[in-house]
């Protein structure tokens, strides 16, 4: 049995700051792949020769895969180590990555984009647990600030990163910039965690728990990245894959409860301070999805933005992360993790708020970033005052598990919140099209003036009367997209409540 990194002293000086940087670059390389390819569907499928919806598999077969993979990390760390699974699971990514690249056809790019979904499961989790064992006790919130830098931050660059290279290169590059990454964790990690193994355990993996949680996960995944495409339940593949999904699920909670080997650790939820964490991160986490997928759309289809400039005008939000952030970490003793996570959700309603008044279909660039960077403030006493929360009293041997199942849960509501965000924006606006067009006949004197002025200026029927349909288009958008603003800021006003159920964390 391995030696247990909990009774090794914390690391210092400089390899404590060098194998920070290697696991906040592993989170950040993991992060920034699973949203570097949304704006890179049209290019990757063009090139491959296949259609946009056949293209949308490259991200649904890596969700699908990665959210699979990440609840197993806690059983695997036993079995192996947290070290060797970590170090393992870096290698392998970043080499499906470079496979991924050199794909010749679509088929084969899915194939290695679930490899690496699969591989990429103990990233987030493990970098986060390794993080905390190495770190001395009075810094591991420290520690928790830049881990959860990278969380937040990563899927905002993603976007402009990956517009930029569509733009300027082939499109490969999206998962070559993962291989010296990846290297360069892999060596870091290999040098300065040498002899700090956790404890490994002759564990067996629970299949029954494991075959219910693929069938059921990855049919909710497909179901929920599907659904729009396929018109949800018009379609028998959604109906068949929500029936899966609705049988398998509570199969699996009730097999994990009773089974004496479980997948999952659900006595986890036996923590009240855990369960209130994860309720507030899945809920803030499943609106803060929508929007990252919800503002670029918004912008490109609404005002013309390029996939490189409606990245630019949501990146204000990461600047405040990168300077309070690590300023939380280092003065956190004298706080309440709960005030700061109030403050957090009060600054998401004002923003989200604030966009439901003010975006207009004149709204400039300056009036559209000024709310992206004050929610950084948000965003930056959001995701580590909540971790910290969750953790709190948890023995380090529960550290894998309690971060494994965080993130499963984290990324799943991601997955719906992206789902739902597009969803509801897309029937509203029809709904709010058909409002609009109501009025638009030959016997409106008003419709009758403008597509008048429309012919005088050079357009004849059929184009002044596309010109209208495209105008009235995204003016319903732009009215569905403020909406779920209203609604958002409003659960997260309720948020604000619902964090004070939790216990004071105790330094």
């Amino acid at each position: 049995m391995a030696c247990s990194s909990s009774v090794l002293p914390p690391l210092k000086g400089s390899t404590l700051i060098f194998v920070t940087i290697a696991l906040a670059m592993a989170t950040f390389m993991q992060m920034l792949d699973s949203t570097i390819t949304n704006v890179a569907i049209q290019t990757i499928s063009g090139s491959l020769g296949a259609s946009s919806d056949e293209g949308t598999w490259v991200i649904t077969s890596f969700g699908v895969a990665n959210a699979i993979s990440i609840p197993v990390t806690g059983r695997l760390s036993l079995r192996l180590g947290e070290r060797r699974l970590f170090l393992m699971s870096v290698t392998l990514f970043f080499m499906t990555s470079f496979c991924c690249g050199v794909a010749s056809s679509l088929d084969m790019l899915i194939f290695f984009r679930i490899i690496q979904g699969l591989v990429a499961g103990p990233l987030i989790p493990l970098s986060q647990s390794l993080l905390l064992r190495n770190y001395p006790p009075e810094k591991r919130t420290y520690a928790l600030a830049i881990w959860s830098m990278t969380v937040i931050i990563a899927p905002i660059f993603g976007p402009i990163l990956g517009g930029y290279i569509c733009d300027n290169y082939h499109w490969g590059w999206i998962f070559f910039i993962n291989v010296p990454m990846g290297i360069a964790v892999v060596l870091v990690c290999s040098f300065l965690l040498k002899g700090r193994e956790t404890a490994t355990q002759p564990v067996k993996l629970n299949l029954i728990g494991l075959s219910l949680l693929v069938l059921g996960v990855g049919s909710l995944q497909i179901m929920l990245d599907k659904g729009k495409d396929l018109d949800w339940f018009s379609s028998s593949t959604i109906v068949t894959l929500t029936i899966i999904c609705v049988v398998t699920l509570p199969l699996f909670v009730l097999h994990e409860i009773k089974d004496k080997n479980p997948l999952v650790d659900l006595s986890l939820f036996k923590s009240l301070n855990f369960s209130i964490a994860i309720l507030c991160i899945v809920c803030a986490y499943l609106i803060y999805s929508g929007a990252i997928v919800l503002m670029p759309q918004l912008l490109q289809s609404v005002y013309g933005y390029t996939s490189v400039w409606a990245g630019l005008a949501y990146a204000p939000i990461g600047i405040m992360p990168l300077i309070i952030a690590p300023l939380i970490g280092r003065y956190n003793k004298n706080i309440d993790m709960r005030l700061l996570v109030t403050f957090s959700f009060t600054v998401y309603f004002i923003c989200y708020h604030w966009r439901s008044v003010t975006f207009t279909p004149t709204i400039d660039f300056t009036s559209i970033i000024w709310p992206q960077l004050i929610q950084g403030f948000a965003v930056a006493c959001f995701f580590l005052p909540l971790t910290t929360i969750s953790l709190a009293g948890l023995s380090y041997d529960k550290l894998a598990s309690a971060t494994s199942l965080s993130n499963f849960l984290r990324t799943l509501s991601g997955s719906v919140g992206t789902s739902l965000t597009m969803t509801l924006w897309s029937r509203r606006e029809s709904v709010h099209h058909a409002q609009l067009t109501e009025n638009i006949n030959s016997a409106n004197p008003v419709f009758e003036h403008y597509i008048s002025n429309l012919k005088t200026a050079g357009l004849s029927t059929s184009q002044a009367l596309e010109y209208i349909n495209q105008t009235i288009t995204q003016q319903s958008l732009l009215i569905s997209a403020n909406e779920i603003f209203s609604v958002s800021s409003y659960v997260f006003l309720t948020l604000t409540l619902l964090v004070w159920f939790a216990k004071p964390y105790k330094k």
